[in-house]
């Protein structure tokens, strides 16, 4: 799975991805798709976790109560 193909599949912002809490964080709102590639390819510790991925749907598991979702 690329990072392109979690974006693709999660709903909402791309830069929901980004753990906006770290230092090295740019403003999330600041970057489109390819930015947040770029951005988690150099720093992948920004990226949120866990993403759980089922049947082409994807959700970031935090709360971990979230990946109810995908067994809708």
């Amino acid at each position: 799975m690329t990072l392109d193909g979690f974006l693709a599949m999660l709903p909402g912002e791309p830069a929901d991805l980004i753990r906006a809490d770290e230092e090295l964080c740019p403003d999330p709102g600041t970057l489109d798709a390819n930015g947040v590639v770029d951005l988690l390819l150099t720093h992948p510790k920004l990226m949120q976790r866990p993403v759980a991925v089922l049947g082409g749907r994807a959700v970031i598991a935090r709360p971990f109560e979230l990946v109810l979702e995908l067994l809708d």
